[in-house]
């Protein structure tokens, strides 16, 4: 993926390419689930590739938040937008807070971009290490190879007053990843660009998923109505 463009050219319009995903509803589902499984007394949360802090305006009210993410350009506008809240530019294989956290969040498939399952391991060790026993971890996973289809393309607009976008998106199988193909035409006061992205995310099968998680000291659970599609979303208890 070419971070330099991502975060730089387009981290300013990222909210609006996603304005139809209902984070509110999804922190909301996250929230039952963590009071469901969380057998830890505390309530401190770390967000893991928090992007835009979209999830963590709602986490806040409840929760003493952190969020954490590789991208400097998405977490100036995190800090813009989201207030009372800790960020920090990390990367989720080896970062370290000198903390231990109730519950960790890691969404909107974004641990796919580790691409293979030795940095899936790499994660959820540091995961694990930074969550309290009877903590949880909520992970949001990419593709397995049987839900990923490849060559489908997709459409997404955004229509404002000063600023329209449409992308379009074509996928495909690279060797064990699914690879996409953004194409973005952005009219800015008047001003029309064009940008082109390439985002090449792991396939985690879920039972390989599940055992890793097992091996970094979880009790793992998979659930198949996920938070947005039926890519499924993990609760796992930490041991």
């Amino acid at each position: 993926m070419k971070k330099e463009m991502l975060y730089k050219d387009l981290a300013r319009y990222y909210d609006l390419v996603y304005h139809w995903k209902d984070y509110g509803k999804e922190s909301a589902r996250i929230k039952k689930l963590i009071e469901k499984y969380k057998e830890s007394d505390g309530n401190k949360l770390l967000d893991i590739a928090c992007g835009t802090g979209q999830h963590l305006r709602y986490f806040k009210k409840y929760f003493h938040c952190t969020g954490i993410d590789i991208n400097k350009e998405m977490l100036k506008i995190a800090r813009k937008k989201v207030k009372k809240v800790i960020f920090k530019k990390a990367d989720m294989k080896n970062f370290y807070l000198k903390k231990k956290f109730d519950c960790i969040t890691c969404l909107f498939s974004a641990v796919g971009y580790l691409q293979t399952y030795d940095n899936l391991k790499k994660a959820l060790m540091n995961f694990s290490k930074h969550l309290k026993s009877g903590g949880v971890l909520v992970l949001e996973p990419a593709f397995t190879r049987k839900n990923f289809k490849p060559g489908m393309a997709h459409l997404k607009t955004y229509e404002g007053k000063t600023i329209k976008i449409a992308r379009i998106n074509d996928s495909k199988l690279v060797k064990n990843c699914s690879a996409f193909d953004f194409h973005y035409l952005i009219s800015d006061k008047n001003k029309i660009r064009y940008l082109k992205e390439t985002h090449i995310l792991g396939l985690f099968e879920v039972d390989k998923t599940l055992k890793l998680m097992e091996e970094s000291g979880f009790k793992p659970k998979y659930i198949k109505n996920g938070l947005t599609d039926d890519r499924g979303v993990y609760f796992c208890v930490k041991k």
